[in-house]
């Protein structure tokens, strides 16, 4: 055993007497040796060794609950406390409880105040972003000022003749897609090989003039003057 422990073993009976006293509570020994371990320095073997010797001594109370024993502070040295100051004690509780609860609503409201102020841009990072954002504002303005500038803006009549022609083209490929899915279908009847070696061997023409879609905006890609669409 260190030095320093020793010490601590010696004086374990004060220290456990004290403490027995303060809290006027029971306590197993398993109990007194967690609560006190940290702050004295105490083992197990010692506080059960202590606590069996205040026990011996008649400075405070034993009880045996099955296998474990139970260590409380001896109520013949305290005064007798009356109703009214039970009254009094239970209502000092009450209002000290109120008071607790306030406290920790005030702890909530100020941690999440705490919170939102550390989440907070400061001076630096707001002055450094507003400096980015009119940055920003400026390209923009200036892209604005070179598209009111600009002279080749399709007018809405072209615009329109433009989707109209679209249409159009669309409708003419949906008809020829029909009119060569059911040719197929009609060939496939007899043809001897699948289905994929027949459009494989070309021998129907692409489905697909001019790489027209449905619903694809090919048409507007393949204009020979292109412009911008207002």
């Amino acid at each position: 055993m260190s030095k320093g422990r020793a010490e601590a073993a010696a004086g374990a009976p004060g220290i456990l007497l004290r403490y027995l006293q303060e809290q006027n509570r029971p306590y197993s020994a398993q109990d007194v040796f967690g609560n006190l371990q940290r702050e004295h320095g105490l083992g197990k073997a010692a506080v059960v060794k202590a606590l069996e010797q205040l026990a011996q001594q008649g400075k405070i109370k034993e009880k045996t609950y099955g296998k474990q024993k139970i260590y409380f502070a001896d109520q013949d040295q305290f005064d007798m406390v009356s109703d009214a100051d039970l009254q009094g004690l239970d209502a000092k509780i009450v209002a000290l409880t109120a008071n607790v609860q306030s406290l920790q609503q005030s702890c909530r409201h100020m941690e999440a105040e705490l919170k939102e102020l550390t989440s907070a841009l400061t001076t630096p990072e707001m002055q450094k972003e507003i400096q980015e954002l009119k940055k920003e504002c400026a390209g923009y303005t200036e892209r604005l000022k070179n598209i009111k500038a600009a002279t080749n803006h399709v007018t809405p009549e072209e615009k329109e003749q433009v989707y109209r022609e679209r249409q159009r083209y669309c409708k003419e490929w949906r008809k020829r897609k029909r009119m060569a899915t059911e040719l197929s279908d009609a060939i496939l009847e007899g043809y001897p090989k699948s289905k994929k070696q027949f459009f494989v061997s070309g021998a129907l023409p692409s489905l697909l003039p001019w790489g027209l879609h449905p619903g694809r905006s090919h048409l507007l890609v393949s204009l020979p003057h292109r412009r911008k669409l207002g």
